[in-house]
């Protein structure tokens, strides 16, 4: 088993390592997007149940998605149902949107960088802990303690960061680099590292793609293995910058690995649709034929 994913065993359904917080987000952006029509507490334990996750451990893991206010508990008759709220919606939205864009149009590169130089105090680290933390998703990496950087020009970006967190001892640079090879900016990666990952997705999940195409995977299993593909996937955005292909060894396996992601997902859809359907319909005969999955083309439309 590689690092980069704990897989499920396609026969108990069980995703050891993955939060079961994540889980349910995961199976409401995938079979219940743009939707506001309330699920039973006891249709999302189910759900939940198909990948190991316990009954005690469902309802909590629900219970801190109210409390974060991603979803909104409502009452149908004597049992309690749950909505996404607006957050939660929201937060759906930039989610597909983010992983689904994720490697479908790379830019040309004009050779430039942004370097944001920045000082925060040792008593201020939850500000600095989330200047980084929010830079890495705008697709910066540090280069020197304090210096971090990005292909291409992301002053916008950065400029509305630091406005956003009143953080004024910082400098927005944009421009080539010169200098020693140490200090070439493309260092910064591990290359080798996220190669490596994208190399145990394509393992990892390239036997469902050739089973998937010779029908010979349940709806159940289906399920389980969409909503693990997509969980797993949506860890790339933050860990690679999308760097320009100029800066990128030769057969770099994103493009493989993104066209995997997109085959395997919608293969899987009108199966692990189903399989959805058929759980929600136990506790909402009525509210299950309301699922529906959606294409990679159709997500990156909707999002």
């Amino acid at each position: 088993m590689s690092e980069v994913t704990a897989i499920p065993d396609a026969t108990s359904g069980a995703a050891v390592g993955t939060r079961p917080q994540h889980l349910l987000l995961t199976l409401l952006g995938d079979f219940w997007y743009h939707r506001s029509e309330s699920l039973p507490s006891t249709a999302l334990v189910r759900l939940l149940a198909e990948f190991g996750v316990t009954e005690p451990n469902a309802r909590a893991a629900i219970s801190r998605l109210a409390r974060k206010d991603l979803l909104v508990a409502t009452r149908q008759g004597r049992r309690t149902a749950y909505a996404l709220s607006e957050t939660g919606h929201a937060t759906l939205v930039e989610g597909t949107r983010r992983i689904f864009r994720f490697g479908n149009d790379p830019q040309p590169w004009d050779g430039r960088w942004t370097m944001v130089a920045f000082s925060v105090p040792e008593e201020n680290r939850p500000l600095r802990s989330t200047l980084r933390t929010r830079l890495r998703w705008l697709g910066f990496t540090a280069l020197f303690d304090g210096v971090w950087t990005a292909p291409g020009d992301h002053s916008a970006e950065a400029g509305a960061l630091l406005a956003e967190l009143s953080l004024t001892t910082a400098t927005i640079v944009v421009g080539t680099a010169c200098g020693p090879a140490e200090g070439d900016p493309a260092r910064a990666w591990d290359l080798q590292g996220l190669s490596d990952r994208y190399t145990a997705f394509l393992a990892d999940f390239g036997d469902i793609a050739e089973r998937v195409h010779a029908g010979e995977v349940s709806d159940t299993e289906a399920l389980v293995r969409r909503t693990t593909l997509i969980d797993v996937w949506r860890t790339f955005p933050a860990l690679d910058p999308e760097l320009p292909v100029e800066l990128l060894p030769a057969d770099w396996p994103a493009r493989r690995a993104r066209e995997l992601f997109t085959d395997v997902y919608d293969a899987l859809g009108p199966r692990a649709t189903r399989r959805f359907r058929e759980l929600v319909a136990v506790d909402d005969p009525a509210a299950a034929p309301l699922a529906r999955h959606h294409t990679s083309t159709e997500a990156l439309s909707e999002a």
